[in-house]
């Protein structure tokens, strides 16, 4: 009783000694969030890796709002995507040896790439033993903790040099998986009393295959196909989200990799950045609920606007999947994702579903403009449809952030790897000013 009372009292005191002026901020030019004043991000850095377009610059320096386009190492995402649709092929570990090279592989360099990532697909019997023996319902810290055992079981966990950096990085793109693959199906078997199922991975399966063949066993190609390409889409998104940032942070201070990719797993399970999925879904099933008509426009807008002016569902004021920090028009992944998501809802036969979330996305943006009436453009993000996507496939919600994990941890990695050897060897350090105002005397614990 006394110990509950003690933590009341000091989370009290927290409420007082962590108040800060709003105007502040202002006064001293602090960049909250790392954003200016015209809400673009600050500069902090320079890749080669990834570029996020959502506006360009006019004369008179004003953001001015464009489609999207997203660049994996200077080539077009839909340019990526739509030649791997075209060929009906899985298009995921050439995006991965892009991203990581630099350089597009040929058939020779992309099928010893494909080796590669299967060859250490595998867990050590020793990580496979420690995910059976941990528990938790969520994965995400399965996850994270799995990837810092691995330093226990690396021989040289600590050599910064560019071949061993790549070798730890192609060994956790291909572990990933496998880690998520098992973990759920033990959660299910602790949690859910079912069957207890550990399938090995299939050298034969490309890299979403194998993940919903360790996963469920049974799939369909489309369903392979799609969740290829939402690994594809996640794999990288510049050197600024939050989750990569963490890992070029920590990575500056020249940790391990496997701290600074668990760093990253934390970052990215915040439900303001890779868990935004779950809420998307959640949303969408009170929709379903609350929406008696779907065709209906009067009785959409009114119900998104009693949930914009925080009267209705969790009161948040949110409209989840809707807006991003950099895309204004449109989100060039919501964009693809939506072409395979269609037919996808055909083959489960809830089409019907998925004409009510490309309906809630046009209201969505025309009822955000009229409600809050601040001149700013919003369009749909990835997570908008990717929740009902994973959904379609089979996937327990359990999994949808790790499996954003499973994509970025190419991201992760191809980011480690540029810090290391190309960013100037320099700590990453910002400043935080001191704004109490006064030195305060110190008074003897007796006098007190």
């Amino acid at each position: 009783m006394i110990k509950k009372y003690l933590t009341c009292k000091l989370a009290d005191t927290v409420k007082r000694s962590s108040k800060i002026d709003n105007s502040l901020f202002k006064q001293y030019g602090v960049k909250r969030g790392l954003r200016n004043e015209d809400g673009s991000g600050v500069l902090v850095g320079l890749t080669r890796i990834g570029n996020v377009v959502g506006y360009e610059r006019t004369e008179e320096g004003k953001l001015k709002p464009i489609p999207g386009k997203l660049f994996y190492r200077g080539y077009d995402i839909e340019d990526l995507v739509h030649a791997a649709m075209k060929e009906k092929r899985y298009g995921f570990e050439e995006v991965a040896y892009l991203l990581l090279s630099g350089n597009l592989p040929d058939r020779d360099e992309l099928k010893e790439f494909r080796d590669l990532l299967y060859e250490n697909m595998p867990l050590p019997h020793e990580t496979t033993m420690s995910i059976m023996s941990l528990r938790g319902s969520n994965i995400m810290n399965i996850l994270a903790r799995s990837v810092l055992e691995m330093y226990t079981f690396d021989e040289n966990p600590d050599d910064l040099s560019r071949e061993n950096i790549m070798q730890q990085s192609i060994e956790l793109i291909s572990r990933f998986p496998t880690i998520i693959a098992y973990a759920y199906n033990v959660l299910r078997h602790h949690d859910k009393g079912r069957s207890l199922h550990i399938r090995h991975p299939n050298p034969e399966l490309a890299f979403a295959e194998n993940f919903l063949y360790m996963l469920k066993k049974d799939y369909t190609a489309l369903e392979a196909r799609t969740l290829d390409l939402l690994l594809i889409l996640q794999a990288e998104h510049g050197g600024g989200n939050n989750s990569t940032f963490t890992v070029r942070v920590t990575s500056s201070t020249r940790t391990d990799i496997y701290s600074s990719i668990a760093a990253g797993i934390g970052s990215l399970k915040g439900p303001l950045h890779g868990g935004a999925n779950i809420q998307v879904v959640d949303m969408f099933n009170y929709l379903k609920e609350t929406v008696e008509d779907w065709e209906k426009v009067e009785e959409i807008d009114a119900c998104l606007t009693r949930i914009l002016n925080r009267e209705a569902y969790n009161r948040t004021g949110l409209i989840y999947g809707i807006g991003h920090a950099v895309y204004t028009v449109s989100d060039p992944r919501a964009l693809l994702l939506r072409e395979l998501a269609r037919e996808l809802a055909g083959e489960k036969g809830r089409l019907a579903e998925f004409e009510f979330l490309e309906q809630l996305e046009e209201r969505a943006v025309d009822v955000f403009a009229r409600v809050k009436n601040n001149g700013k453009q919003v369009s749909s993000n990835v997570d908008f449809y990717s929740g009902f996507v994973y959904e379609l496939i089979g996937l327990p919600v359990e999994i949808y952030t790790p499996l954003f994990a499973m994509a970025r941890i190419v991201g992760w990695t191809a980011h480690r790897n540029e810090e290391l050897n190309f960013a100037g060897r320099r700590i990453i350090r910002p400043a935080y000013k001191n704004i109490i105002p006064e030195v305060f005397p110190y008074v003897p614990l007796s006098e007190r």
